[in-house]
C-alpha cells in the first residue's frame, strides 16, 4: 500500500512539475518573499478528478 501510493505521489509531483507553470498562474516576487497562487493549475485538476470521478461513478 505505501510503495503504491509513493509511487502515485512521485507520478503526481512530475505532473505537477510539467503542469504547474501554465498561463494564468499567479508569481508575486517582492524582495525575499515569493508568492505562488496556481489558480490554473487547481482548475484544471479539478476538471480532470471530476472527470474520473463521474466516470468511477458510472461504473458502480
Amino acid at each position: 500500500m505505501f510503495i503504491v501510493l509513493g509511487v502515485l505521489f512521485i507520478v503526481i509531483g512530475l505532473i505537477w512539475s510539467i503542469f504547474g507553470k501554465l498561463p494564468g498562474d499567479f508569481l508575486f516576487k517582492k524582495g525575499n518573499t515569493t508568492f505562488y497562487f496556481p489558480i490554473m493549475t487547481s482548475i484544471i485538476v479539478s476538471v480532470v478528478a471530476s472527470v474520473v470521478l463521474y466516470i468511477i461513478g458510472k461504473f458502480r
